[in-house]
């Protein structure tokens, strides 16, 4: 596993955030983590990343404990991460953002630059042609010269992705990215998305939108009040009735919504679970239902 994570809690006064959280993400592949709000998914995601330290387990990243990290050092291993709310700078224009992320790339050195050496140049010249390129993956380039401030949010939202993938990252932590966006938008996310793991990269995918989830990933955890209620592929967790309980509630009289529901997660998996239906045979109950 590229990262894992063994008994991770972290509790903020007498509340647990994260609770005994285990689970991997295997190298090359795009990892769902989802949870009702509160769940403690945010939480796990600063915790990764180092900007907060756990009470208790342990996390590693290709072998190697980064729990007791600090941040710069986190992301100079190959993490990087986007924020669930969009952390941008604003009066920087797309180009310059992206610069910014590539701080760890940079070879020329502080003296080099005080001296306005001919090397400094020559390295702005590549990151600047790198920064293109990856507003070009994220499908805005040609917004290069335009300020953050003034670009519309689902832009900004893939400006953040080309600003984390200027490190060259072995695992992006992508803290909800379709939020906000329309069904169109969130499936260009999804092709996104899988087209980065096509590419060598690694990502652990924090979303609301179960049905993104669904489609993109390749493995998912559950939490519910900061434990793990289901671990597996898309077509196990869609029929795993604690994940539907952690959504809606169960009792006697919501046995009907809970099974319309697993119905509706099994449609947004797809082909994960069950061939399409055959020509002319009438789609199941649900199926046309988003699942949020």
């Amino acid at each position: 596993m590229l990262l894992q994570l063994d008994a991770v809690g972290k509790a903020f006064g007498g509340v647990s955030a994260v609770d005994g959280v285990s689970f991997g993400v295997a190298q090359g592949q795009v990892h769902g983590l989802i949870g009702p709000n509160g769940a403690g998914k945010t939480t796990l995601i600063n915790l990764i990343s180092g900007l907060m330290r756990p009470d208790r387990g342990a996390i590693c990243f290709d072998g190697q404990r980064i729990d007791r990290l600090p941040p710069y050092r986190v992301a100079a291993l190959g993490i990087r991460r986007t924020y669930q709310n969009i952390r941008l700078f604003p009066a920087m224009t797309a180009r310059e953002n992206v610069t910014v992320g590539q701080h760890t790339r940079r070879t020329d050195t502080l003296l080099e630059r005080l001296w306005f050496s001919p090397r400094v140049a020559a390295e702005e010249r590549r990151l600047r042609d790198e920064a293109l390129r990856l507003l070009a993956r994220v499908d805005v380039s040609d917004l290069a010269e335009v300020r953050a401030s003034n670009l519309s949010y689902g832009d900004q939202r893939r400006l953040e992705i080309a600003r984390a993938l200027g490190s060259e990252p072995r695992l992006l932590l992508l803290d909800e990215p379709a939020a906000g966006m329309n069904g169109t938008e969130a499936r260009a996310l999804g092709r996104l998305v899988r087209s980065l793991v096509g590419d060598g990269l690694t990502v652990l995918l924090v979303e609301h939108n179960v049905r993104l989830v669904m489609e993109v990933c390749d493995g998912i955890t559950v939490l519910d009040f900061g434990r793990v209620i289901a671990d597996g592929t898309p077509a196990e967790v869609s029929r795993d009735e604690a994940v539907i309980a952690a959504y809606l509630g169960t009792d006697d009289d919501q046995a009907a919504d809970v099974q319309e529901t697993i119905a509706t997660l099994e449609t947004a998996a797809g082909s994960l679970i069950e061939p399409a239906p055959a020509q002319g045979e009438a789609p199941r109950p649900g199926a046309e239902t988003e699942a949020r």
